[in-house]
């Protein structure tokens, strides 16, 4: 049998072709605690990175690790197509976990402290603190903080008190007696949220232009003042992770929006997933914690500094240091906007291409502000996923209910950590006379569509916004995304009947242009790929260059690896998790994995098949994951305007393909290393954009 008959009957779902999704989740955390790590980024950036890296674990633990623990408790595993139980990859990612933590800790300590201190930003510690700020801060302690404090002497009257998810707290060591004759012993003191965890001293006490305390210093300085008259012989900051995936039985509630609130009620207290405490901290003290949150020494991590250490990002906005900074950049108009009175004349005569945060998401705002106001326009439809607090355009969107448009926003509660402010959210649709629906039980709407109904010259147009990413004016500064702005009448109708489809009730409904998960993308995709291995076994030019957030559904993964085999050439560019193995001699050794880890976030989905010749690109809403393709509302659309394809080839594709100086090489055994320019040129993909459309 010849090589590569052996290869195409390798059985392509053996587990050893996997990566685990959870470690390779967990490995992108490293890449990003490198930014922190590389001394070319300035050095208030280098600090967000650090805490980028920390807080990314954090949800690490809340949503990933908390599903392991999950299925092991319910004896209900859910095996990968890695084939790697929930027990052992526990057993991994402690010890991933745990190098990750040292290699943070080591980077404050060792590098970032010393670093910032030169540059006059201190985290002023006790043993270092003046008479005269000694003096402030217990002042500042008695009238800012004192008050608010509740602690809670632990006996028989006093049980463990209900720990929020997250949150400072420290356990106190007390000897002696009480007002009451009681024996002191143990005490909790938990921070509450509304205390700022950093405190800035003012200028008249301060030996520098930057003088930070943490508060469980300051706390931990003046204990004994919340305990008089006992002994404090010591006290160790601790914080508690917790699951904080919502469980709904969407067909077992008649109103989502009042079982999401019952929920997020509770979710700050829900099963304990992970301590983090002192690394002074006794081993009597540790094990009360444990057997208090029912955990084992296995989720027990110590910090060489303070537990919450993402929160050190507090300071990033005091600093005002732009030489410490990336430096600003302005955002250009989209050229086919520039100088436009009205964006719906536009769009009815040409497609118009969003790059952003290289362009302005001010465009869409526009959009929907101008449609609000133009008395030719019937309706609009709009799909909110994480959209943020204080957003014009739902001041836009109630403002064209007011006006007399029939407005429909599809708003998905769902949304992981953002539930909370999208039913504030659709209450104030609600309140303001919009329809607001909640989507479809059981699939999460996560497709970025919005539709304006126009009446023209006697007869009704459709314009259309399309996007990789969410409607959100804060992200869409720090993301990269593509939105498509078009009057496309194929296009127009496609999204129209995705959105009776979300309203309503009915059978799948076909579409003429886009591709829509869970009915079309999944096979789309399976079909595009296998065309291209048609053309490689026809001895054709076959490629398929695609970029994304994430890969990890088994389908799709096989497809790939049979077309690999054909021989068709295979460039993937995954920020995140892959548990795709490249370079496996006679399955994977046609495809390229890069990761390029930057500035901003990199969060397009852009599909591009060779097509021999004849080329077809696609923007999306959808990672290549199994809960995108198969369990929720997504699209995926052509870019059909010659020019704009070039567009979005040259600039998401062929631009982050040449990176050599912030991409990852994806090795066979999950491994990535760093790549270097050696005789080549310096590019980076995203400065390259900067210098090329930004100001």
């Amino acid at each position: 049998m010849t090589l590569l008959n052996s290869a195409m009957h390798r059985d392509l779902t053996d587990p050893s072709l996997y990566l685990n999704r959870e470690l390779a989740q967990l490995e992108f955390n490293f890449r990003v605690l490198a930014q922190a790590q590389d001394p070319r980024v300035p050095l208030m950036e280098r600090l967000r990175y650090l805490c980028i890296s920390n807080s990314n674990l954090d949800e690490f633990f809340e949503v990933r690790v908390a599903v392991l623990k999950q299925q092991i408790a319910l004896n209900t595993p859910m095996l990968g197509p890695d084939g790697l139980p929930p027990g052992e990859a526990l057993h991994r990612i402690r010890a991933r976990a745990l190098e990750l933590v040292r290699a943070q800790y080591a980077f404050w300590n060792d590098v970032l402290l010393p670093a910032l201190g030169d540059e006059g930003i201190r985290f002023v510690t006790r043993d270092k603190w003046t008479v005269k700020q000694k003096r402030w801060l217990q002042g500042y302690f008695q009238n800012e903080i004192l008050p608010v404090l509740s602690p809670l002497g632990l006996d028989p009257a006093h049980p463990f008190p209900r720990i929020l998810n997250k949150s400072l707290n420290l356990a106190v060591v007390l000897k002696g007696k009480d007002a009451f004759g009681r024996e002191g012993h143990m005490a909790l003191v938990r921070a509450p949220r509304s205390l700022p965890r950093i405190i800035r001293m003012p200028a008249e006490v301060s030996e520098g232009p930057y003088d930070f305390v943490f508060l469980a210093g300051l706390l931990q300085q003046f204990i004994d003042e919340m305990f008089p008259g006992m002994r404090v012989e010591g006290s160790y900051q601790f914080r508690v992770t917790r699951n904080s995936e919502l469980v709904v039985d969407e067909d077992e509630v008649e109103n989502l929006a009042t079982a999401l609130s019952d929920e997020l009620a509770g979710r700050g207290y829900a099963h304990a997933v992970r301590l983090e405490i002192a690394e002074t901290c006794p081993k009597p003290i540790t094990e009360m914690l444990m057997a208090n949150f029912e955990l084992t020494e296995q989720d027990v991590y110590r910090c060489a500094g303070p537990v919450n250490i993402n929160r050190i990002n507090a300071i990033y906005d005091q600093v005002e240091r732009p030489d410490l900074k990336f430096p600003k950049f302005v955002a250009r108009i989209a050229p086919a906007l520039a100088g436009a009175q009205n964006v719906l004349d536009v769009i009815r005569e040409q497609d118009v291409l969003l790059h952003h945060p290289f362009e302005s998401f001010a465009a869409v705002m526009e959009l929907v502000r101008q449609a609000s106001q133009d008395p030719e326009v019937l309706a609009i439809k709009q799909t909110l996923y994480r959209v943020g607090d204080h957003s014009p355009l739902v001041n836009h969107l109630i403002d064209a209910a007011r006006n007399g448009k029939d407005v429909t926003v599809v708003v998905e509660l769902r949304a992981r950590f953002d539930e909370e402010a999208n039913i504030r959210l659709a209450n104030r649709l609600q309140e303001a006379g919009v329809q607001v629906v909640y989507g479809v039980v059981g699939y999460k709407t996560h497709a970025k569509m919005l539709l304006i109904v126009r009446r023209e010259q006697g007869r009704l147009r459709r314009y259309v916004h399309l996007s990789t990413g969410n409607y959100h004016q804060i992200t869409s500064k720090l993301y990269t995304d593509f939105g498509l702005m078009t009057a496309d009448t194929d296009i127009g109708e496609d999204v129209h009947k995705m959105f009776q489809q979300l309203s309503g009730l009915g059978t799948a409904i076909k579409l003429k242009r886009l591709l829509q998960s869970p009915f079309t993308l999944h096979k789309g995709l399976i079909e595009k790929i296998e065309r291209e291995i048609a053309h490689a076994r026809a001895g054709r030019p076959a490629r398929i260059i695609a970029k994304m957030n994430a890969l990890n559904e088994a389908g799709v993964i096989q497809q790939l690896y049979t077309a690999s085999i054909a021989g068709v050439q295979i460039d993937l560019i995954v920020r995140g998790a892959c548990a795709l193995r490249p370079g496996i001699a006679g399955v994977s050794e046609n495809i390229r994995v890069r990761s390029v880890i930057g500035r901003f976030l990199e969060h397009s989905r852009v599909y591009w098949f060779g097509n021999d010749g004849a080329p077809e690109i696609y923007c999306a809403s959808a990672d290549w994951m199994e809960r995108n393709l198969l369990r929720r509302i997504e699209t995926c659309f052509p870019i059909v305007d010659p020019a704009l394809a070039q567009r979005v080839y040259d600039e998401a594709l062929a631009n982050f393909l040449a990176d050599n100086t912030q991409a990852w090489m994806l090795h066979a055994d999950g491994t990535y290393v760093r790549t270097e320019p050696g005789e080549d040129m310096p590019h980076s993909a995203q400065l390259a954009l900067l210098a090329r459309l930004c100001m």
